[in-house]
């Protein structure tokens, strides 16, 4: 944020201070004045600010009754108690009861007023990062309990089905029958296989340092698709891309690569046998500014109970087709670091569309 985008509210009944306070420091911040406590509530109800300064001596309530007042209900707004005399003890309630950040002396020297408003912004913004950062710790610990517990599981039951499995075997003389049970194992490990790499796509992108290349969205579609084309689900579903990019576009590789396998995938999963041409549409349109991708399917479509809850953690929508319900998961996440936003749109039996905005990174 800039030294213009820092807001402050200054309550003063003489309105000549008000003034005067405005005139001198109006280019640098973005300054909003009042002579009355109680419009000064009122504002702070209807508008956001980052420093609120209040002169001492007013008549409906103290500079620092003000304070007492509002700080429950506004406590990040940083307070500066404005004062034209010397009263201790109006200084020591105004660090008891009002928390105020710093005294300005009437008449103020205009350096000292400036590093003050720079001091208690930086304060108010290294609250707000550390605010952002316990949140973000909260969600992690929240996400990794259920992580353990959700993979953990996910992890020994095919493992545990593959046992069971090889005990059968070994039991049977017969090929024919032998061969069925390989082919369970098959279908088995492949289901560990997938989830033991939406783990590692789960850590690249949580943990993963951004590395931000030129995107040449045909070749990383068609380096996609290369490598899912030959899977046994693919069956006889038709793929369909449309990619229009004339500019560069910068973003990290790992992530697009990750929100297109996952999609992809995804879509092939979904897909309806019981229709005679199922397809998925891709597209991208690019631009300097954003790319906007599509991605669309005639599968089987999303419940409508279900649409609000396929993007987090572990979730299932599907009961017989289910996979490690991380993959959609991983998608958002990684849509969300790169800035931008994902839409779904789907109707039970008709298909589904993903809909991605994905801005470039500026240089």
């Amino acid at each position: 944020m800039s030294e213009q985008n820092i807001r402050i509210l200054y309550i003063d009944d003489e309105e000549h201070n008000l003034h005067s306070f405005k005139a001198t420091f109006r280019r640098q911040y973005d300054i909003t004045t009042t002579v009355s406590v109680t419009e000064a509530e009122q504002l702070m109800e209807k508008e956001f600010f980052n420093i609120v300064l209040a002169d001492q001596r007013m008549p409906i309530m103290t500079g620092v009754q003000f304070f007492e007042k509002i700080r429950n209900q506004y406590p990040d707004v940083i307070r500066i108690l404005i004062t034209g005399h010397t009263d201790i003890s109006a200084a020591i309630d105004a660090i008891n009861k009002g928390e105020v950040f710093r005294f300005i002396d009437k008449p103020w020297d205009y350096k000292y007023v400036e590093n003050a408003i720079t001091h208690a912004y930086d304060i108010y913004k290294t609250r707000e990062d550390l605010k952002q950062r316990n949140l973000e710790l909260q969600k992690a610990n929240e996400e990794l309990d259920k992580f353990v517990y959700s993979a953990s599981h996910d992890l020994r039951a095919p493992l545990m089905s593959i046992l069971g499995i090889v005990n059968l075997a070994l039991m049977e003389d017969d090929i024919s029958s032998q061969n069925e049970y390989l082919d369970l194992i098959r279908q088995s490990v492949k289901k560990l296989d997938t989830f033991v790499i939406n783990i590692i796509d789960y850590y690249k992108n949580a943990r993963g340092v951004p590395v931000i290349t030129e995107i040449n969205f045909d070749e990383l579609v068609t380096e996609v698709l290369a490598t899912i084309q030959y899977l046994p689900e693919f069956g006889n579903l038709k793929i369909t891309t449309d990619i229009q990019q004339d500019t560069i576009f910068l973003s990290d590789v790992m992530k697009l690569r990750i929100i297109f396998n996952n999609l992809i995938n995804n879509a092939i999963k979904f897909q309806d046998n019981t229709k005679p041409e199922p397809f998925v549409y891709l597209s991208v349109r690019c631009n300097t500014e954003q790319a906007v991708i599509t991605i669309e399917d005639n599968g089987t479509g999303i419940k409508e109970e279900d649409k609000d809850k396929i993007f987090k953690m572990f979730y299932r929508a599907g009961a017989v087709k289910s996979g490690s319900g991380i993959g959609l998961y991983i998608v958002q996440e990684a849509i969300s670091k790169l800035g931008g936003q994902i839409n779904t749109t789907s109707v039970l039996g008709k298909g589904s569309i993903f809909e991605i905005i994905i801005p470039s990174v500026k240089k």
